[in-house]
């Protein structure tokens, strides 16, 4: 079975490649912004995905971007449609589609993400503006009788639906179930409700009838809660990740992207390429990454809004990028951050 979507998703999670995620909601990129005095507005923000986006040689390292609704009606600089410049460097645009992640009611603390009302249109138009594939995220918090059985299955049932309604309009479903790792859980605590919500979110899109093979998966690893007084060491994270997906993950799936989900930018680095040196040529689908903080922080704080900067911050960029796509080969070394410093 050779689809379109099909070869979309294999192309996002090709060996020494990943995602960059650049869909920051306007709240997010204005938190972003605020750590580098600059001001928040629509200009700002293009000139900001401009930098990013006009890196030259990201093409290299990078398979596909995911934008915002925002990003993608903006054009480059020299008045290029951002979806059109990405693609005509061989870099696929993606759209995240969700609206957020909201208060699940009767369950006090959890979250669900909302945004299948009228998701069907939405859709319809971001193809047009030309995205290949989505993205929607959903939020699992670990804390005293958390998660509940509601926020799991909420969850799944939400990101399955998304999943169908994005392949029904054409687009690639990248299916992000983030565990999170604010708390004091231990690892153990991590790698039990991780292995829950995969195992309900497969179900849900069996369920749902979605088309594995035309799916990503972007998890979370399993890491110790940050506030955890022992803090898990790089081969035990790549030990249990790779443990739950192999239990949970159906071979068909066409990827994983991990997200760095607040890691440090060589953390999240370290624990992707553990895996893919620990476990190279065991596994059935390639194992990358979807970060967003972890490859933008360094050019962000380079950048700091001026256009003198501009050079300077692409190239700390794509050092991130260069370093992530030798991670999922299981070539990065600490020495390389080093050299490059």
């Amino acid at each position: 079975m050779t689809t379109d979507m099909r070869r979309t998703a294999l192309a996002m999670v090709a060996k020494g490649k990943g995602i960059l995620a650049a869909d920051e909601s306007t709240g997010t990129i204005e938190k972003r912004f605020k750590s580098i005095n600059v001001e928040s507005t629509e200009p700002n923000r293009r000139a900001y995905r401009d930098m990013l986006f006009t890196a030259k040689g990201l093409e290299h390292h990078v398979s596909g971007v995911i934008l915002y609704d925002e990003t993608i009606r903006q054009s480059s600089h020299d008045g290029v449609p951002f979806a059109k410049l990405l693609a005509s460097k061989g870099i696929i645009p993606g759209i995240k589609v969700d609206a957020g992640a909201k208060d699940l009611a009767l369950c006090p603390g959890e979250k669900v993400t909302e945004g299948l009302d009228g998701l069907a249109k939405r859709c319809a138009e971001y193809v047009k503006l030309g995205a290949k594939f989505a993205k929607w995220r959903a939020v699992i918090t670990i804390g005293r009788d958390m998660p509940t059985t509601t926020c799991i299955a909420g969850n799944a049932h939400a990101l399955a639906r998304y999943a169908a309604i994005c392949q029904a309009a054409g687009l690639v479903p990248i299916v992000e179930p983030e565990v999170l790792m604010d708390g004091d859980h231990t690892i153990e605590r991590c790698e039990e409700v991780t292995e829950w919500t995969l195992n309900a979110v497969y179900q849900a899109l069996y369920i749902n009838r979605v088309t594995l093979e035309e799916t990503v998966l972007k998890p979370s690893m399993v890491i110790s809660g940050k506030d955890c007084a022992k803090q898990a060491g790089v081969a035990e994270v790549a030990e249990r990740t790779v443990r739950i997906l192999k239990r949970c993950v159906p071979a068909a799936v066409a990827g994983i992207a991990f997200l760095s989900g607040g890691q440090s930018d060589e953390t999240a680095t370290e624990h992707l390429n553990a895996m893919n040196k620990a476990y190279a040529g065991e596994l059935p689908w390639n194992l990358t990454f979807s970060y967003g903080r972890a490859l933008q922080h360094p050019s962000l704080t380079t950048w700091k809004g001026a256009a003198a900067n501009v050079a300077a911050a692409q190239a700390a960029l794509l050092h991130r990028a260069h370093m992530n796509g030798l991670a999922t080969k299981g070539q990065y070394k600490r020495e390389l951050e080093r050299q490059a410093a």
